[in-house]
């Protein structure tokens, strides 16, 4: 299939959501003109990177949440969708009937009808203020904890899961996934440069999210297709590095500089059914009774007496 990955430079304060919406149009125009049939956009899509600033939740709901998708902000979006027979993937803060408010991304299949929705479950960062940091990294705040699961959906014959930045750090997300027979996995990111919580090193943001991505398709066998927002939002800096990664763990696509950019592979997915029938058989080779630990325990703890002891 036709995979493109649509990066985004920065999203400014001062833009609003027609102007956001147009250079996703843009993208969606290209992909669709070099063969693609999904293309995948990043995390929050449609705003800056809002968690970066201290308000009160509800200022934030008011600038930057979603109530209802699609809406008419983004309506061109689905349009051109449709009118090209081009699926999509986006991320964007949602705010339910209900008040509740997540970290959102949804599959749009290739008649513009939404067929999936994913919420983030590894949420980062802090709820509280920290004046003494260059920028807050609020997501506890203004996000409730995903409440749908790592779901996979078939779009075009093809299953497709999703999940969005931080979760692509957890083994547990591909894993949950690919025993769905998940094919391909998208996703989306914003990834600051720097880390506030503690001396990381700049060279580490970029290291970390290849080995992740790389790692995680070749033990699932699965592609993986990451979207992220990059370059400096008003003076806040955050990585490029959006890629496709096939299920040998290979790069087959990235992304080369920090701005809009479209990225595109024909990806193979018998390759990936290939790593599973041999080094990847699952059904053959998993031993799930010897992992009951990854589910009992949150945190680490004591080593468990073994046979013999």
């Amino acid at each position: 299939m036709g995979l493109a990955v649509a990066q985004m430079g920065p999203v400014h304060l001062a833009d609003d959501r027609a102007a956001v919406v147009k250079r996703l149009v843009a993208m969606m125009r290209e992909a669709a003109s070099r063969g693609a049939e999904l293309v995948v956009f990043p995390e929050l899509a449609l705003t800056t990177f809002f968690p970066r600033y201290w308000m009160t939740e509800a200022e934030a709901v008011d600038r930057y949440f979603e109530r209802s998708m699609p809406n008419a902000d983004v309506q061109p979006l689905f349009d051109t969708a449709r009118e090209l027979g081009i699926g999509f993937y986006l991320g964007y803060a949602e705010i339910t009937p209900e008040g509740r408010r997540f970290n959102t991304s949804v599959l749009v299949d290739r008649t513009a009808k939404i067929i999936g929705k994913y919420r983030k479950i590894h949420l980062p960062g802090h709820d509280d203020h920290k004046p003494d940091a260059p920028f807050q990294h609020l997501e506890k705040k203004f996000f409730e904890v995903g409440d749908l699961g790592f779901g996979v959906w078939n779009m075009d014959d093809t299953n497709i899961g999703m999940c969005l930045c931080n979760d692509r750090r957890w083994p547990e997300t591909y894993r949950v996934m690919s025993l769905q027979s998940a094919e391909l996995i998208v996703l989306g990111y914003n990834t600051p440069s720097w880390n506030i919580h503690w001396n990381e090193l700049l060279h580490w943001r970029t290291t970390t999210h290849e080995i992740v991505l790389q790692a995680s398709a070749y033990q699932n066998a699965v592609w993986i297709g990451a979207a992220g927002k990059c370059g400096s939002e008003d003076g806040h800096h955050m990585i490029g590095s959006s890629m496709i990664v096939a299920p040998s763990g290979e790069i087959v696509a990235r992304s080369s500089y920090e701005e809009d950019e479209v990225i595109m592979a024909k990806i193979d997915l018998g390759l990936g059914q290939t790593f599973r029938d041999h080094v990847f058989n699952f059904a053959k080779h998993r031993s799930p009774h010897h992992y009951k630990l990854i589910v009992e325990r949150t945190g680490a703890g004591d080593p468990l007496p073994t046979a013999g002891q």
